[in-house]
């Protein structure tokens, strides 16, 4: 096709069209991405919270008892073991979280919330709460703001549940 056109061919340089829909992408996936560095920014300026701590704690916060297994929290941190690892034991030795054996399974490690845990966890995700409200969910308006979740949502097939929580 020419330059008009919607196809990459072989050799051919890409479509004025396709470099339009390449910049739309790149715009709002580079939008989200500063946006949640804000939310996150903000999370850690408020409570001392960084962001992985934060991603781990909230996982935590929305699993059954306050639990879960080390290898669902590297899945939800996009870590390696050793990488999650760290994470864990900065959350140990904060005594936000308790880690132990599995009475199932000796081999599966657990992590558990603890009382002071859950209050910063709660702490931290008011913050965030309130900073997506006021960067994202006000400018948009709540319709807006539902609509594109919406919209964004249903691009994913294989999109998580609800979140739930305390």
């Amino acid at each position: 096709m020419g330059t008009e056109g919607h196809s990459v061919g072989e050799g051919a340089c890409p479509s004025t069209a396709d470099l339009a829909l390449l910049r739309q992408w790149n715009q709002l996936q580079a939008a989200f991405r500063r946006l949640n560095g804000r939310l996150l920014d903000d999370v850690e300026a408020s409570t001392g919270v960084s962001p992985s701590a934060f991603q781990a704690l909230w996982y935590l916060v929305s699993s059954p008892e306050y639990t879960a297994k080390m290898s669902q929290l590297s899945g939800i941190l996009g870590f390696s073991t050793a990488g999650t690892t760290k994470v864990a034991d900065r959350l140990a030795e904060a005594g936000l979280i308790e880690r132990a054996p599995s009475a199932a399974d000796r081999r599966v490690i657990l992590v558990t919330l603890t009382d002071h845990g859950l209050e910063v966890a709660s702490e931290a995700i008011r913050t965030f709460l309130g900073a997506l409200r006021e960067r994202a969910v006000e400018p948009l308006g709540t319709e807006g703001f539902a609509a594109l979740v919406k919209s964004v949502a249903g691009l994913d097939p294989g999109g998580a549940g609800s979140v739930g929580g305390c």
